[in-house]
């Protein structure tokens, strides 16, 4: 079957990927879009790790409100180049990062950022609770390795578990995405906002009710 330009640009539109790489998927999958893509998706992961040492200092800062206007989000998401910050395909992520931030609530976005305390607070809670249980010695800290796994996974969005698809985590859809694209994309920050978060709602409620009884 011959491939046409018309069908490379056509393929590319709709993934971002490179125009050498669409050529050669439709070749791949005879003509077929939905084979092709399949087949670029395949490649995201070894494309994505040749462009490891690139510089992503283009991309876009999104935004999403949610539970009418209770929490919040705000992050920035990276790319090489300003042409694939306006893709479809790195917008739509963005946009499912910021949702999967405010349902699930990560603290920091790597594991690399946990502050050292955290780590050994966390650590000597697991210690006590397997001696607690009768773990010997020789086994505890393994134990407590495989914890701390689980633990990063609850608090670093990289490790999370993607909330459209738990059978990856959000440093696994990044990778793909950027393979899908062609280009380098990378999550560098986010800040998440919950309305009354950190505030001693008891205390406000007396200060309140004191008010009140004041005639304020």
């Amino acid at each position: 079957m011959s491939i046409t330009a018309q069908d490379i640009a056509k393929l590319r539109a709709q993934t971002g990927a490179g125009m050498m790489d669409c050529k050669n998927a439709l070749e791949e999958a005879q003509g077929d879009f939905d084979k092709a893509i399949e087949w670029l998706r395949k490649r995201g992961a070894a494309k994505a790790a040749k462009r490891a040492d690139k510089i992503a200092a283009e991309g876009k800062i999104f935004s999403y409100i949610h539970a009418g206007g209770t929490i919040g989000v705000l992050l920035e998401l990276n790319s090489e180049t300003d042409f694939v910050a306006k893709n479809d395909k790195f917008l739509g992520l963005g946009n499912d990062i910021a949702m999967h931030i405010a349902a699930m609530n990560p603290k920091y976005l790597s594991r690399e950022e946990v502050p050292a305390t955290d780590i050994e607070k966390e650590k000597d809670i697991y210690r006590a609770q397997l001696k607690a249980e009768g773990k010997p010695d020789t086994m505890i800290e393994k134990i407590i390795e495989g914890k701390m796994g689980k633990y990063y996974s609850e608090v670093c969005v990289l490790e999370q578990p993607f909330i459209k698809d738990e059978d990856q985590t959000i440093e696994k859809l990044l990778t793909l995405t950027s393979g899908e694209i062609g280009e380098k994309i990378t999550l560098r920050r986010f800040a998440r906002y919950e309305v009354g978060e950190g505030i001693e709602k008891a205390n406000c409620d007396f200060v309140a009710e004191v008010q009140q009884q004041m005639g304020n």
